[in-house]
């Protein structure tokens, strides 16, 4: 089992500083940004996103806590409309990946969506995230759009 739990101050410091290393090194993975830009790119988007940090409207902050009570990773689900709504990120801490911890917190922020109104969820996932994309298959999501690329 797994809980979620709204991110407190230091939670959330410590979320989004290593979010914003994270997304511009899997940016770069994946070709969409250059090396040098990516941390800049990465805080501008961010800053967009949430401009009221932890206090962002329509924005669900969590902590994900095994059943030792230990903090194990994030989940950040957003509100696109009143039925919809777009999970940002999930992570579980690498000494916690491989036990079934990403899928729990999954479905227990299904539960949270459907328990704020939401009917659906969207997310996106890299391609080069094999791991990811097998869960979310798993899970029932399905592919609605795919943007391939070919260096020439």
């Amino acid at each position: 089992m797994v809980r979620l739990q709204p991110m407190n101050r230091n939670e959330f410091e410590k979320f989004y500083e290593a979010s914003i290393t994270n997304y511009a090194n899997e940016k770069v993975l994946a070709g969409n940004w250059k090396e040098e830009e990516s941390v800049e790119k990465s805080k501008e988007e961010f800053s967009n996103l949430l401009p009221e940090g932890r206090g962002t409207k329509n924005h669900y902050l969590y902590t994900i806590v095994n059943d030792q009570g230990e903090n194990i990773g994030v989940i950040w689900l957003a509100r696109e409309t009143d039925e919809k709504g777009f999970i940002y990120d999930i992570n579980i801490d690498k000494e916690h990946q491989g036990c079934g911890h990403g899928e729990k917190a999954m479905r227990r922020m299904e539960e949270e969506a459907g328990r704020l109104g939401m009917k659906k969820i969207g997310l996106h996932v890299f391609g080069h995230n094999t791991v990811a994309r097998s869960l979310y298959e798993k899970l029932g999501y399905q592919k609605t759009n795919i943007v391939m690329e070919k260096f020439i």
